[in-house]
């Protein structure tokens, strides 16, 4: 990783001592690619042209906690309902398509439910090379520009999360710099989303990103004011994630719900977690969606590991999100040994002694018989307060890293440089994961999502 910790905090520091106007925040583990030279068959690996960083990462929640607090949309009768579906590519993270401006150009963006600011590629005279393009605003008819007058450009005004500067244009500039060396810069716009030919939203602040080191965007969907779900009041939104094959040459496709899914009579649900302020202090993320989580079990064994690690504690570590951004799972450091000590336990023989991969997964293997080391290891369950739980088949264990490694899709959060759980994408493959916002509750539900609708 890029950063530690404790470099994030000093920048912090600096950032609120000096009025230093950018902001450093480690993403939403950008889809995790290993280094180039183990994989370069697939260089491009969320789609044809998303070029991803060698190692995990993952956002910096004391900067959130730092500048904003959880912010609920509150259903308002004056409030369209939003009823929307698509369809995304799953290969790291979740790549959906929507339409963007008037007329509508189809912008690329990552689902990510660990995240506040949207932000598209934007460039001024863009090359017209399909099937993907940055998003061009002089074609678009309700493309407008945040001026350095806006609420959101005054920093003295406490209620963003992403501090911002006046540009040379008198413009609303905003940077992220994340921890893993990757960025993207641009200024604050609005602009509206076709949802469908019939429902639109009304022009929303996001970044119209001019330099970056991603090939795709951002669609936030956090609890904070400025994510997608919080400005167009989205009561409740799903996903399903498919079933990655590794041998495949095609992305398999799951389902993205904005409003009412069809299949939520199945779901089993859990309240979202809501802690007092002094227990956001320093490493606690209030926008992130925080759950109760109790125990693991694998191989149908409960695992000696204390309830008190899945929870925040007085300094906020200990927070268990469920992330979409986020491609693997990763545990503090407790938590993680056991997890650890029980596969060494029945699978030690076949581990790659003293290897790290990306410098976060540290149980690898080098046969190709994962279906044996599955067996072996069994079903892996996460379990969550009243009996809801979700169930990891043991052929969902292990990911297929190339040139011949295989890794157990779990690592440690100390790694990332964050104090959090993170139940990561790899771990919610053939599961329907709903966001009731409205009533500030997650569910589940088994499913198919290579055929769900």
């Amino acid at each position: 990783m890029a950063s530690s910790f404790s470099s994030i905090f000093v920048l912090i520091f600096m950032l609120i001592n000096f009025c230093y106007l950018s902001v450093q925040e480690t993403h939403s583990p950008k889809p995790f690619k290993p280094p180039l030279n183990q994989f370069d068959s697939i260089s491009f690996p969320l789609t044809t042209s998303l070029v991803t960083k060698n190692t995990p990462n993952s956002k910096n929640t004391f900067l959130s906690s730092l500048f904003s607090s959880p912010n609920k949309p509150t259903p308002s009768h004056a409030t369209p309902t939003y009823n929307f579906k698509a369809s995304f590519k799953y290969s790291m993270a979740l790549i959906v398509s929507i339409p963007i401006g008037t007329p509508p150009q189809p912008q690329q963006m990552v689902l990510d439910t660990g995240s506040q600011l949207s932000w598209i590629q934007c460039k001024k005279q863009p090359k017209r090379t399909l099937p993907k393009s940055p998003f061009n605003p002089s074609l678009s008819s309700t493309f407008s520009v945040l001026p350095c007058t806006h609420p959101m450009c005054k920093p003295r005004i406490p209620d963003f999360s992403l501090p911002t500067t006046c540009d040379q244009q008198r413009l609303c500039h905003y940077s992220y710099f994340y921890a893993d060396g990757t960025f993207a810069e641009g200024n604050l716009v609005r602009e509206k989303f076709e949802l469908s030919n019939s429902q639109s939203t009304p022009p929303l602040i996001l970044g119209c990103a001019e330099e970056s080191s991603e090939a795709d965007g951002i669609l936030g969907m956090n609890l904070g004011r400025l994510s997608f779900v919080s400005q167009v009041k989205v009561h409740r939104f799903s996903y399903c994630v498919p079933i990655r094959q590794h041998k495949s040459k095609t992305l398999p496709t799951g389902t993205f719900y904005l409003g009412k899914n069809p299949n939520s009579n199945t779901f089993q649900y859990i309240k979202l977690l809501t802690l007092p302020r002094s227990h956001q202090m320093p490493n606690m993320d209030p926008l992130a969606y925080t759950v109760g989580l109790v125990g693991i079990k694998i191989g149908g064994k409960r695992l000696n590991i204390s309830r008190k690690v899945f929870l925040p504690d007085a300094g906020g570590s200990g927070q268990t999100i469920i992330d979409s951004g986020t491609q693997y799972t990763f545990l503090v450091e407790e938590a993680y040994n056991k997890v650890r000590e029980e596969v060494v336990r029945l699978v030690g023989r076949k581990l790659k002694k003293g290897y790290v991969f990306g410098g976060a997964l540290d149980m690898c293997f080098d046969e190709n018989n994962l279906e044996q080391i599955g067996r072996m290891i069994g079903d892996m369950v996460f379990e969550f307060e009243k009996g809801v739980e979700i169930l990891v088949n043991n052929d969902r264990l292990i990911d297929d890293m190339g040139e011949g490694v295989h890794c157990f899709g779990m690592g440690r959060s100390q790694s990332l440089g964050v104090a959090s759980n993170i139940i990561g994408n790899f771990h919610q493959q053939n599961l329907w994961v709903e966001f009731d916002v409205a009533n500030r509750r997650v569910g589940f539900g088994k499913a198919d999502c290579g055929r769900s609708g």
